[in-house]
């Protein structure tokens, strides 16, 4: 009896712990347990840790609640002012409903990713060139806000959206190329242009004083046949103020100009001859 009693015993334990066994399971901390029974939502999302299910009956998916990195293809489009472009992207979201991230989608991994392709040829179609170049920010904001919008409803949500490279035509890269080639000698040309002016107006200045005092235009050369010497060259080349050529000249007498040679009278204009007389005299016809 006793043996019997105890066989029982064992027998019920060893059905217990296959029971156990079967519908014991373990949610990790980054995941969700959603039980369906014969097919149908079961209760409340299981939190992480042990749980129990029944067997047989109930079956436990898992959802992963960690923040998914996915790569969005480069997808090539015209932009607003025709220029052929290829852009990549990257969106970064999770689940923040792992009920509603199985039952309202099939795949909501496969559905970001053809949402984000979309909305990424929608963007470019919309943007200027240099919009995608240099105003990025504000297109990655537009992106999530046009990925955020249909996911919320499959309890997934979009953390961020970054546009990763545009890729641009050799033609288009050559142009631009020589595009900031020519701004940046336009830059330069002004720079030295407003240099000049300047040096200019300090050289008129420096022109007003030494005519003031002529006695700086002295020193000033001084200076210059000084720095001029300091290079220990064998020739030396000395400006003649202009001053000094102008003292010459004053100084110099004008020479006497010769005076013209006097001019010929002119010759007597030709007597007119006398008129001839005809002496032959009046023609016989000889036929008279």
């Amino acid at each position: 009896m006793i043996e019997e009693l105890l066989m029982a015993v064992a027998g019920a334990a060893a059905a217990t712990a296959v029971y156990v066994g079967a519908a014991a399971r373990v949610v990790k901390q980054y995941e969700r347990g959603v039980v369906f029974r014969f097919g149908r939502l079961r209760g409340e999302v299981r939190p992480p840790g042990f749980t129990m299910i029944l067997p047989a009956v109930d079956r436990l998916h898992k959802v992963n609640m960690q923040i998914v990195t996915m790569p969005v293809p480069a997808q090539e489009g015209i932009t607003r002012d025709n220029v052929t472009v290829r852009v990549d992207a990257v969106v970064y979201f999770r689940v923040v409903d792992a009920a509603e991230a199985l039952v309202r989608v099939e795949d909501y991994k496969f559905a970001v990713s053809q949402m984000a392709q979309t909305s990424l040829r929608s963007i470019i179609g919309k943007s200027d060139l240099d919009d995608l170049l240099s105003n990025r920010e504000k297109l990655n904001q537009g992106l999530e806000l046009m990925l955020d919008s249909p996911a919320i409803g499959w309890g997934v949500q979009i953390d961020r959206v970054e546009i990763k490279d545009v890729s641009l035509p050799e033609t288009m890269k050559r142009s631009m190329a020589r595009q900031a080639e020519a701004d940046r000698e336009r830059r330069a040309r002004l720079i030295n242009a407003d240099a000049e002016l300047q040096a200019s107006k300090k050289l008129t200045e420096a022109a007003h004083q030494m005519a003031d005092a002529p006695a700086a235009l002295q020193l000033r050369l001084l200076q210059t046949v000084m720095a001029v010497a300091a290079e220990k060259n064998s020739t030396l080349v000395l400006p003649i103020p202009v001053e000094l050529l102008r003292f010459l000249e004053r100084a110099t007498p004008e020479a006497p100009r010769p005076e013209p040679a006097p001019q010929a009278p002119p010759a007597p204009p030709p007597e007119p001859l006398p008129p001839i007389e005809d002496l032959t005299g009046p023609s016989v016809d000889p036929a008279a």
